[in-house]
């Protein structure tokens, strides 16, 4: 059984670093779902509630894209990281969005995770559709 110490996080690195490698991981991600044929329409959108790392339209299903990188999986995946409290605000920040464009509020929408680990240079990704809902507890 590892002892405490070993289960101890490493220093946090600097903000500038960790802002770094976000960038590094939604560019990945923004690629790969480009790739797999989404369509950009807005990035980084920040509302009083939090951000929306990607938003994109997949058809004309709305997407709302959370980013979650994790340098490994030993804590479980990024997807773990998204509680009930971060889904609601994604969920307020995504009513937010729709608020200050309309003509984007009319059709259906979801919400997905990009999972990212390894090399933020070239993170494996895991791309989970329809992750929760608006509605999820």
């Amino acid at each position: 059984m590892p002892r405490a110490a070993d289960r101890t996080p490493g220093p946090t690195p600097p903000a500038s670093d960790r802002r770094a490698r976000g960038a590094a991981v939604e560019a990945a991600a923004r690629k790969h779902l480009l790739a797999a044929g989404l369509r950009d329409v807005a990035a980084n959108a920040n509302y009083r509630f939090g951000e929306l790392d990607l938003v994109m339209l997949d058809g004309a299903v709305l997407v709302f894209v959370e980013v979650r990188y994790r340098r490994d999986d030993r804590y479980g995946g990024g997807a773990a990281s998204v509680d009930a409290r971060k889904r609601r605000k994604l969920v307020l920040a995504a009513q937010s969005f729709l608020a200050a464009h309309p003509r984007l509020a009319d059709g259906a929408c979801r919400f997905d995770v990009v999972e990212a680990d390894g090399d933020p240079a070239a993170p494996r990704l895991n791309w989970l559709r329809d992750a929760f809902r608006a509605d999820d507890p």
